[in-house]
């Protein structure tokens, strides 16, 4: 498994990739209190971050170094299944299909507990590196 190192975002909410490779991405994130909403419960759009930056790995992965791959995501389709209730949220993504520029994923959402929280379908793009610096 090729590693990066954690990016900004990454780091605020605290997750880390335990399993990347062709195709495939597994993220792990503790549960913390500042993930929760308004009601204490895991918040949706943290549910939505998590499965889409699997995905976006899980169609990005390259084992030489210096061929730095990057996606954008085009859609992302989330389906809320139930609360968790362990203290560790598990993100699986694989790619389904597509081809070399527009890729097409889905991730699930679970926890330790084995509790399914969301699910996920998502379509990428292969962006150039160049394009990412740039601005809208």
């Amino acid at each position: 498994m090729t590693q990066e190192s954690p990016y900004p975002f990454q780091e605020h909410l605290g997750f880390t990739i335990t399993d990347w490779r062709q195709d495939y991405c597994r993220l792990e994130q503790p549960m913390r209190p500042y993930l929760g909403n308004r009601n204490g419960a895991l918040h949706g759009g943290v549910s939505a971050a998590l499965l889409d930056t699997a995905m976006g790995y899980a169609c990005c992965y390259s084992a030489d170094p210096d061929q730095v791959l990057r996606t954008v995501t085009l859609s992302l389709n989330v389906n809320y299944i139930g609360p968790p209730k362990g203290d560790v949220l598990i993100t699986e993504a694989r790619r389904v299909g597509g081809g070399r520029t527009t890729i097409f994923n889905e991730a699930i959402l679970t926890d330790n507990a084995g509790n399914t929280i969301a699910t996920a379908t998502g379509v990428f793009r292969r962006i150039k590196m160049d394009d990412t610096q740039k601005g809208p």
